[in-house]
């Protein structure tokens, strides 16, 4: 057991910068109703101070996935605005915030006392239906928190992830998290080190195939892209040695959806791929369309059936407005939590209503993944990191979570599909991360203090920062 820290770890945010940085998908990607062809990552600098006056900076990005995170009849370029326009107000609230302690402390107090004031600021004067969701605040939210925590490990010369623990935290996860009523589990004492397993540098990967990937040669109409890159699933499943392929759904249609997993399946057999998860993005409203679907699977394709490893997030992601009975799913196959698992406390209510997995995402921040990593593991849900189509940077903590995480199997990570180019320079210095080779990726490239970056080796040029804190550098 580690000690007691004897000196003052904790810090404050002095400063906040934020770049975005515009990508094209070269295929696009399709999430329920909505299709994507660009995203705005959002790279955040933050500067912290300790006790002492010593600073360093920590950075974070992660993409706004407007069709993702903010589903809806608004038109995509106002809900893409007012995402940004948020992050704005982010960077400006984090240079005065007056909050000091653990990134996981800190975080968590941004979370629960400043991230709501923020949203209602940009909500208002508006009708409830066009208000934006807690899951599009979270996108935003999550790279400054993702600075915060690789700044705390720049400041202090350690990984992120071995900071996770008593010598550096102020308080026990009883702080934080409530055991479910009648569970046994109890957080005194413990911290998120005790949830996470040493390190992995290989990860098996997983490969997503969109609504809209052609998967048969005859599906193809000549308007694909000629860049060097795969274009039909068995192309990507031979150059990248895939084991694990994930399976966008529509949700809406399930003869389209059965016979979608029965080709998938098909052909993932005939390559000696090993798993299937489905994917039905939230857009399905009674459990029985999923069981009918699981049912027909187990008569006619049971093989097909054996692959698949577990079904992803076919309902919507308000659980506490629309409180659906999952157990019938969740008898059949393992059913994960993804956009409706906002925190912890979302988690406890999945547990309750059937739930019995979470796909964990550092998008919605890391301070929330850690927290409902340890709150799931310590109830005996299962666990998966899942992907936003992360490049560049997002990729980094993104990959690291799933490394550390005591996952069911892998990491799903999509980026190289859909805009490889978009991640050459960090490409260079960690190769691994961005092209998956055997069906894994390697991670061992990244190391140092705080999520290992080594961003003075990456020759990535930014734009001039959309705002500068109130505090100079």
């Amino acid at each position: 057991m580690l000690p007691r820290r004897s000196v003052d770890t904790d810090v404050q945010v002095v400063d906040a910068g934020v770049y975005l940085l515009p990508v094209t998908t070269r295929v696009p990607l399709r999430f329920g109703a909505e299709v994507l062809t660009s995203v705005t990552c959002v790279r955040v600098a933050l500067q912290v101070q300790d006790a002492a006056g010593s600073r360093a900076v920590g950075w974070g990005e992660t993409p706004l996935s407007v069709q993702w995170a903010w589903p809806g009849e608004l038109p995509y370029a106002e809900r893409h605005d007012r995402m940004r326009e948020l992050c704005l107000l982010l960077a400006a609230d984090w240079s005065r915030a007056a909050f000091s302690g653990h990134p996981l402390e800190v975080g968590y107090a941004f979370l629960q006392e400043r991230l709501p004031a923020l949203v209602e600021r940009i909500d208002r004067g508006r009708e409830p239906a066009a208000r934006l969701p807690r899951l599009a605040a979270l996108v935003c939210a999550s790279p400054f928190d993702l600075a915060l925590h690789d700044a705390f490990g720049m400041l202090h010369g350690a990984p992120s992830y071995r900071t996770y623990n008593r010598r550096y935290l102020n308080h026990d996860l009883s702080r934080y998290l409530t055991p479910a009523a009648g569970s046994g589990v109890s957080f005194a004492g413990a911290y998120p080190e005790d949830f996470l397993r040493p390190r992995r540098d290989q990860l098996p990967a997983w490969h997503l195939v969109g609504g809209l990937d052609p998967v048969d040669p005859a599906e193809l109409d000549g308007s694909e892209p000629d860049d060097g890159y795969p274009v039909l699933l068995r192309d990507w499943v031979r150059r990248d040695g895939l084991a694990c392929l994930k399976v966008k759904l529509r949700g809406t249609d399930a003869a389209w959806d059965y016979g979608r997993l029965a080709q998938v399946g098909s052909l993932a057999a005939g390559e000696g791929v090993t798993w299937l998860s489905a994917d039905f993005n939230c857009t399905v409203t009674d459990p029985a369309y999923v069981t009918a679907i699981l049912d027909r699977l187990l008569r006619e394709q049971p093989r097909i059936y054996g692959m698949l490893l577990y079904v992803e997030q076919p309902f919507p992601y308000d659980l506490d407005r629309r409180r659906l009975d999952v157990r019938s799913v969740a008898a059949r196959k393992p059913l994960f939590m993804d956009e409706s698992a906002h925190d912890w406390q979302m988690v406890r209510l999945g547990r309750e209503l059937g739930w019995s997995g979470v796909a964990l995402k550092t998008c919605k921040t890391q301070t929330g993944a850690l927290l409902s990593l340890c709150w799931a593991h310590a109830h005996g849900m299962t666990l998966m990191v899942q992907d936003l189509t992360n490049p560049m940077l997002a990729q980094i903590p993104h990959v690291l979570l799933a490394a550390h995480a005591p996952v069911i199997t892998g990491v799903e990570s999509n980026a190289m599909q859909f805009y490889p180019d978009a991640s050459a320079p960090e490409a260079a210095v960690h190769p691994g991360l961005y092209r998956r080779a055997r069906g894994r990726l390697d991670l061992s490239t990244v190391a140092g203090p705080g999520f290992g970056y080594r961003l003075d080796e990456i020759d990535r040029h930014l734009p001039e920062p959309e705002t500068i804190g109130a505090k100079s550098r």
